[in-house]
């Protein structure tokens, strides 16, 4: 039979096409110990010789003048200093070279110098004269990402670097390390067929979770119980199962771009995402792309709060024991009215490891989009926050409530504001108390109604304020009326000024 080209099956472009042109190949230099000339001695300079330094080089500085870091490094003895002008004869016995001068003449004399000795050059914002160039990187040695644009958008790089940093979490180096140095043991442990599938579940697992999280005693238990499972199903199928884990994830008020960056790190990782109805679509769709969605919410239909409650304690723990990583991703922070603190206890119970990620709760993002500062010298020295569905709640303090100087936020409170007012007001507060109502916070639909504690009731049922909304109630909350516009900010739909006018 003819073998089939790749063309010609639809599969690729044909084996004979030249392959797509770069400028430059991306590699990684071991420098340590090497000898490397850098000619100037300003601040781009320093730039440089400091990358160069981490990298373990031998740095020679030629420059008739030190900036004051690299005269502090000369005294240190971390660079070498030779204060002359630059000659061809500077790079004899180097292994590679830096420009860094601000005349394109001395910066060219180098490069043809550099490039005579076929010397590995840089000359700094010079791609023509360079024969390679500095990547942004993202340092989480021993892992070291480099992003290039091969000299053509070198601010674009940094952008992407920065993107992708946002991703990395910061002891990632850790977990290589913990890797590197576990390695003989699997060799010893595992036939080479089953090490691949191995380190992809310890990557992607509860041990590199742990040691992320800092915790590396439990990463050693977790890494331990993972090699002897592994090695239990290399020689018997039967082996032990494999556990999973529970992330416990504050999805924040609404806009996904105030998700923590642990957060977003869990989210990319999850297999399944168990959700409520205040997490929003724009957040769910910062979550891995084939991972599995369960919604959760407590409604009706699911048998009301208390039998859905125990629905989501069993799907935790049942997804986990297969073997899943469970993200169950909960709208502001999972320990501010949000049942976090009994799943935990759930979890713990039935030997279910789990993590936890704090979220932006929504009072927190409420009084930022609406500029409301929830504590104000001379106005507010105390914030409570209370569940509005207490009302009629004998363990809350209505008079303590009451007390002038202070902001008190009440979550879930729409559906009882005259009574909570009314509670309010027989406890001792002023009718003419600041109050805010504030709809949806920090989403494009975000509403914002302010009143008295007076008024406050008659003015979100005329604006038909729905459920999530908070309400503010304190001094502060007549604060940002007349604040600037920001990107966070919306409407003030009525005012106290303009009620009687409605």
């Amino acid at each position: 039979m003819r073998p089939t080209s790749p063309s010609a099956s639809g599969h690729g472009s044909s084996l004979n096409a030249p392959p797509r042109s770069l400028d430059h190949l991306p590699i990684f230099l071991r420098l340590r110990d090497s000898a490397v000339a850098v000619v100037g001695g300003g601040h781009v300079a320093e730039r440089k010789i400091e990358w160069l330094l981490r990298a373990g080089a031998r740095v020679t500085v030629i420059a008739p003048s030190l900036c004051s870091e690299l005269t502090a490094r000369a005294a240190q003895g971390q660079i070498s200093h030779r204060a002359e002008r630059f000659t061809a004869a500077h790079l004899d016995g180097m292994q590679l070279v830096i420009a860094a001068t601000d005349c394109r003449e001395i910066n060219a004399a180098v490069s043809t110098a550099a490039r005579a000795r076929a010397l590995p050059i840089n000359v700094v914002d010079d791609a023509e004269l360079s024969s390679f160039y500095f990547p942004a990187i993202i340092d989480r040695a021993p892992l070291v990402v480099a992003v290039g644009s091969q000299g053509k958008a070198p601010v674009l790089a940094r952008w992407v670097r920065a993107q992708i940093e946002a991703l990395l979490p910061a002891r990632l180096g850790h977990l290589a390390r913990f890797i590197g140095a576990r390695r003989g043991r699997v060799r010893q442990t595992l036939p080479a067929p089953a090490r691949a599938a191995f380190w992809d579940r310890i990557v992607r697992g509860t041990t590199a979770t742990r040691v992320l999280h800092g915790d590396v005693r439990g990463a050693e238990q977790e890494f331990a119980h993972e090699l002897r499972t592994t090695s239990l199903s290399a020689s018997d199928p039967r082996g032990g199962a494999r556990l999973g884990e529970v992330y416990l994830i504050g999805a924040g008020p609404g806009d996904p771009d105030l998700l923590t960056l642990r957060a977003l790190q869990l989210l990319q990782q999850a297999d399944v995402i168990l959700y409520d109805r205040l997490v929003t679509e724009a957040v769910l769709e910062r979550s891995r792309r084939d991972a599995r969605r369960i919604f959760v919410g407590k409604g009706r239909e699911l048998g009301g709060p208390g039998a859905a409650q125990q629905r989501i304690h069993a799907l935790m723990v049942d997804l986990a024991r297969s073997g899943l990583r469970v993200a169950r991703l909960k709208g502001g922070d999972p320990f501010v009215f949000g049942r976090g603190g009994e799943e935990v206890q759930f979890l713990a119970e039935h030997g279910i490891p789990y993590l936890i990620v704090p979220g932006i709760t929504a009072a927190l993002g409420a009084a930022a989009a609406g500029a409301i500062p929830l504590t104000q010298r001379n106005m507010a020295q105390s914030l409570t926050l209370v569940t509005g569905h207490a009302l009629d709640d004998d363990t809350i303090d209505w008079h303590a409530l009451a007390h002038a100087h202070q902001t008190v936020v009440f979550y879930m409170g729409v559906a009882h504001l005259e009574g909570i007012c009314a509670r309010l007001h027989a406890a001792g507060a002023s009718p003419s108390l600041p109050a805010a109502l504030i709809e949806r916070a920090t989403l494009p639909q975000q509403r914002i109604v302010r009143g008295t504690l007076s008024s406050i009731a008659t003015l979100g049922r005329e604006a038909r304020i729905c459920a999530p909304a908070l309400l503010v109630v304190g001094a502060v909350a007549a604060l940002g009326a007349g604040a600037p516009a920001t990107l966070a900010s919306a409407p003030v739909l009525f005012s106290a000024e303009d009620a009687n006018e409605q």
